[in-house]
């Protein structure tokens, strides 16, 4: 139970640090997790000066530790918890895997996001949509984790 808390606990903080962190970005870096094409990515990225996009960068190898905080803690919670004890086996299962696969789909776009920030690259428009393709992925399962967790709540409730 203790490794719950701390990959919980860790998971938690390291997003509020980089919230705070990347606060200041005005378009937010979702806007660019959700940029498909070149001229969207490009138009969100110019508006940021050269500071920002640092700042945007090298939040990129945090990032990493969050992601495998929130995958670590999704994958400890439903195993290590009664959390889901209540529910179907094969909800259990699914949500077993639920986040550490979108941290999956989350380190997909933080790889693509740092070589598409590294320099111009609008001759790979594919590249793009991989990328905002991983991070709406990485969104839909992170929402569905939490319902599922709603779900498994409200069956202990009954």
């Amino acid at each position: 139970m203790k490794l719950v808390w701390l990959t919980g606990l860790a998971a938690l903080a390291l997003l509020l640090g980089l919230a705070g962190y990347l606060w200041a970005l005005k378009p937010g870096i979702v806007q660019l997790q959700l940029a498909f094409t070149p001229r969207a990515f490009g138009e969100i990225v110019h508006a940021w000066s050269p500071q920002q996009l640092a700042r945007y960068r090298i939040h990129l190898f945090v990032d990493g530790l969050l992601l495998l905080s929130y995958g670590a803690f999704g994958y400890l919670l439903v195993v290590r918890t009664r959390l889901f004890a209540g529910a179907a086996p094969w909800v259990a299962r699914l949500a077993r895997w639920v986040l550490p696969l979108a941290a999956v789909f989350d380190a997909t776009e933080n790889v693509l996001h740092l070589w598409l920030t590294q320099a111009p690259r609008f001759g790979v428009p594919v590249v793009y949509a991989v990328s905002a393709g991983a991070s709406s992925i990485k969104w839909l399962l992170l929402f569905s984790f939490g319902g599922l967790v709603v779900y498994a709540l409200a069956r202990a409730e009954d």
